[in-house]
């Protein structure tokens, strides 16, 4: 069974950003380098960018179709995170960047999106890009044997972009559907106000 493993990724952070802010559950990354974009592809082949997402909000998760416990908790977190947030959530898109090119083909990433959410869009790349977007998101993740074959212990943070293609959070495990929610709604909810007052003076 591999470990969520996140000190990597908050040793990599600001001293303000690992304290967070008041408000917020989990890791406020304003202002962060983190990643910007990615170097990965859909299942299809044709290559990903956050700048593909513009105007949603972005739930990126790093993890494997073979993953045992914390994968699928994530994703099942996400899916009830969408339906916690109401309206607002056909404005989250959730992406899941697969840490295991070996054996995580686009076909079989599309069937476990499905087992989530339709909605859900995978990416993948091959072990370079793998490694290229990990560290430059400062995701942590490594093969542990595991009786014939292997396993995977990796990072696990879910980030969260706002709807100009920023960094704006990281989720950490622990934090419940909830909290997240509440989390993304806060996200949210200053662009809602500001078009709403931009409104009243035109």
């Amino acid at each position: 069974m591999h470990r969520r493993t996140v000190l990597s990724a908050l040793a990599a952070l600001p001293l303000a950003a690992r304290a967070g802010v008041k408000g917020y559950s989990g890791i406020d990354l304003s202002g962060s380098t983190l990643g910007p974009d990615l170097h990965l592809s859909y299942s299809n082949g044709k290559p990903a960018s956050l700048k593909d997402f513009k105007g949603k909000f972005v739930l990126l998760f790093f993890g494997f179709t073979q993953c045992p416990d914390i994968c699928p908790t994530a994703l099942s977190r996400a899916v009830e995170i969408k339906r916690l947030l109401g309206a607002d959530g056909q404005r989250l898109q959730v992406l899941f960047a697969s840490v295991d090119p070996e054996r995580d083909t686009g076909p079989l990433l599309d069937a476990y999106m499905r087992a989530f959410d339709p909605g859900f869009i995978a990416l993948r790349g091959d072990a370079a890009q793998t490694a290229r977007t990990a560290g430059d998101f400062k995701i942590y993740y490594r093969k542990v044997p595991s009786g014939s074959s292997y396993t995977m212990d990796h990072t696990a943070l879910s980030y969260v972009f706002d709807d100009s293609g920023a960094i704006r959070l990281a989720l950490r495990h622990e934090q419940t559907a909830a909290q997240c929610a509440a989390d993304l709604r806060q996200l949210m909810q200053p662009k809602k106000d500001s078009n709403f007052l931009k409104g009243l003076f035109q």
